[in-house]
């Protein structure tokens, strides 16, 4: 793993390359991560193919995106040789949608040594909230 400034924001391809999707559930659902810190975390998923059988964004589908940008953060505020294990999560759906993609926006409620909290929104193309959630994690030291 390379030197990176883990309190800044990051570019899409510098977050791409710690945080490989490939042959994980991000890439399974068409998650791109377009902003990577500790501060905040932006990403962006498609409706089409995450929805539930009526045809609607399936609220599960707005968690993986919730819990996938806050654990993504956790991992960068706890730091090198440490890692984010997400031991809560809630999501309350605003607004159904059918297309389009939708983006998350992760930020922190809390940042310590061993747990970080953060609030998730997630909005259509049109900044409306559709989904609010809060993930906390609990920081540990990575397994090698």
């Amino acid at each position: 793993m390379s030197d990176i400034d883990e309190t800044s924001p990051r570019p899409a391809t510098a977050a791409a390359d710690r945080f490989d999707p490939t042959g994980t559930l991000l890439e399974r659902m068409g998650i791109e991560v377009t902003e990577a810190s500790a501060e905040r975390t932006v990403g962006t998923m498609p409706v089409r193919g995450n929805t539930q059988p009526a045809g609607l964004l399936h609220g599960g589908a707005s968690a993986v995106l919730a819990e996938t940008l806050g654990s993504i953060a956790a991992t960068l505020h706890a730091g090198t040789g440490r890692a984010a294990v997400g031991i809560e999560i809630n999501a309350t759906h605003h607004r159904a949608m059918r297309d389009g993609v939708v983006s998350g926006v992760a930020t922190p409620v809390h940042l310590g040594r061993s747990v970080a909290t953060y609030e998730i929104v997630i909005t259509d193309d049109q900044a409306r909230r559709v989904c609010t959630s809060r993930l906390t994690c609990m920081l540990v030291d990575a397994r090698t």
